[in-house]
């Protein structure tokens, strides 16, 4: 419906007007090739549609402001880091406090003795631990898992994405014979064979989770209960209750990663609708954007993991840094997770999200487009498919990444920031109705023009 001619015309207009806008930008993006590797502090930086990333002076709130003297509504929020807003003041106040008395000492804290207890309540589960990234927590809790069960095997879903953790990286891709399970191309410095111990199915199909699950051998599902980084794939009816009662039939741990899915409701998605998972976690937005991920669990894995540490020997168990649960990243959960995280929060947030929705689907119908909107919560996303997919490989096949490119691309020239990653739309408790109704007026020009 829209042509790649159409697409190409408009992505090179708005590349000229993104070099034309910000040339401070640009000239810093030369500065910091001379030292910087590819020319930014992490490649990640480098995933823009943009001839050079943007370069920011600071954000706050939902807006975030470069150095090219630019104002942007940012509905990227740091791809989920800031998903309650930049630098919330009890947020701010804590870490000008904290960085007053020491950052780090490998000692608890008062702070994060209360602590505890509001995540227990916030998350129902009443075991945690802390980390610095949710890559580190995912390691940790499938250690955890292989330890406490004797199995070797974990299993994820196709177009799953749990950090930088070797053991997910696993594809199915079309074989001559079917489907079969291969070990992601694009790693750098592979070496073990991963095959053996991790296995992958689609998501929400009944059938291959019960047969593989009954085999006995697996440790633990990890999943997210809706799949967030293959674009978004819902649960099927009645999926993740099936997931729950076979992991239980099979003595599998039932891991939720809800990093993302914290946009859901509060207390996460499996609060919000269910089923509770053995094992939990939670990265990025529970400390604000500072460094830091728990991960929680019920009493029964606490007893287990605890039977697991008696009877092996002392040294290293392979989970954990000095850094973990450092000063400072338990004063920003303590703030995060006190003042900032709440049910009046979620409110704001769910009820815009269904304002971006309405307004996204209105453009679809005005224009007659086979596209589609779906939303986690406060996690919104425009698909340029006619159907939701509800596996990984229609997610991936669904995906239009030069299409998708040229929108981020006109939006941002137009102040308004999606996420990188099949723009992706977050709302915050700091979004205000007129960002969104921006949002989707610029998006209705966008989509007027490529279809000229």
């Amino acid at each position: 419906m829209i042509s790649d001619a159409v697409i190409d015309r408009i992505a090179s207009r708005e590349v000229a007007a993104f070099r034309k806008a910000n040339l401070i930008s640009l000239e810093l993006g030369c500065q910091a090739a001379a030292n910087w590797f590819q020319g930014v502090p992490f490649h990640w930086m480098l995933d823009w549609p943009s001839p050079v990333p943007l370069v920011a002076a600071g954000a706050k709130g939902a807006m975030l402001m470069t150095v090219d003297g630019r104002t942007l509504d940012d509905f990227c929020l740091g791809d989920t880091a800031s998903m309650f807003g930049h630098s919330p003041a009890p947020l701010a106040e804590a870490l000008a406090k904290q960085a007053g008395e020491g950052l780090s000492y490998m000692l608890p804290t008062e702070k994060g003795v209360e602590l505890g207890g509001m995540l227990a309540a916030m998350f129902g589960l009443p075991r945690w631990q802390v980390t610095t990234t949710a890559s580190e927590a995912n390691r940790a809790v499938i250690r955890w898992c292989r330890g406490i069960t004797g199995r070797n095997k974990i299993l994820i879903f196709n177009g799953c994405y749990h950090g930088a953790v070797d053991d997910v990286f696993v594809d199915l891709r079309a074989h001559p014979s079917g489907w079969e399970a291969t070990m992601r191309a694009s790693l750098i410095g592979q070496v073990h064979d991963i095959l053996p111990t991790t296995s992958v199915i689609e998501f929400n199909d009944i059938d291959a989770l019960e047969r593989e699950l009954k085999r006995g051998d697996i440790a633990c599902v990890l999943a997210e209960p809706v799949m967030t980084n293959v674009g978004m794939v819902r649960d099927a009816p009645g999926y993740l209750e099936a997931l729950r009662r076979l992991c239980s039939e099979t003595d599998t741990i039932l891991v939720f990663d809800e990093t993302h899915t914290i946009s859901s409701g509060y207390g996460g998605h499996s609060n919000a609708y269910g089923p509770k998972p053995d094992m939990m976690v939670i990265g990025k937005s529970i400390g604000g954007g500072v460094p830091t991920a728990v991960y929680g669990f019920s009493e029964e894995i606490a007893e287990r993991m605890a039977k697991l540490n008696a009877s092996r020997p002392s040294g290293h168990s392979g989970i954990g840094t000095t850094l973990s649960a450092n000063a400072l990243a338990i004063s920003a959960m303590h703030a995060m997770v006190g003042k900032v995280i709440t049910h009046e929060a979620y409110r704001h947030m769910l009820a815009l999200a269904q304002r971006l929705v309405k307004g996204i689907e209105g453009i679809i119908a005005a224009h007659q487009l086979p596209w589609h909107v779906v939303n986690v919560g406060a996690r919104v996303e425009f698909v340029c498919a006619e159907k939701p997919s509800t596996n990984g490989s229609e997610a991936r096949a669904a995906m239009h990444p030069r299409l998708e490119a040229a929108i981020h691309l006109y939006l941002a020239n137009r102040g308004i920031l999606l996420a990188p990653f099949h723009n992706m739309m977050l709302l915050s408790p700091a979004t205000q109705e007129g960002q969104v109704d921006r949002l989707v007026h610029v998006l209705n020009d966008a989509v007027t023009e490529f279809l000229e």
